[in-house]
């Protein structure tokens, strides 16, 4: 969705170039690359999160970072702001929090949680 709406906006510059609007090309040519840095780390971060019987894997910005199960703790926190309830999932692992949200996992936290439990619990079992 971010790439579409990167190229939609890639053509309203191209138009408003054309058409002599300088205001209108740099505002808009803002606005493409803010979406378009964000459509690229979006795609170059997937996954975010991933599992295994060894631990987990998170990708971030500052590279990769592998966590076991035994130096891992696993929470959710439920902040409300400007009136409306977000949920994250929490990985602690000795001096690294790992925040993700709903859009970084692609599904809702709570069941994010209750498969890396079920996936911990069988590795430490």
């Amino acid at each position: 969705m971010a790439w579409a709406l990167t190229l939609l906006l890639l053509a309203g510059v191209t138009w408003l170039a054309i058409g002599g609007d300088v205001g209108g090309t740099v505002l808009t040519g803002v606005a493409m690359l803010s979406v378009g840095a964000l459509a690229l780390h979006g795609t170059l971060l997937r996954p975010r999160l991933a599992a295994g019987p060894d631990g987990i894997l998170a990708r971030t910005v500052g590279g990769a970072h592998r966590c076991s199960w035994t130096e891992t703790r696993l929470r959710l926190r439920t902040t409300r702001r400007l009136g409306r309830d977000s949920m994250t999932l929490e990985v602690d692992s000795g001096e690294l929090l790992l925040v993700f949200g709903r859009i970084d996992l692609g599904e809702d936290p709570r069941e994010v949680l209750d498969v890396l439990t079920a996936l911990k619990g069988q590795a430490l079992s």
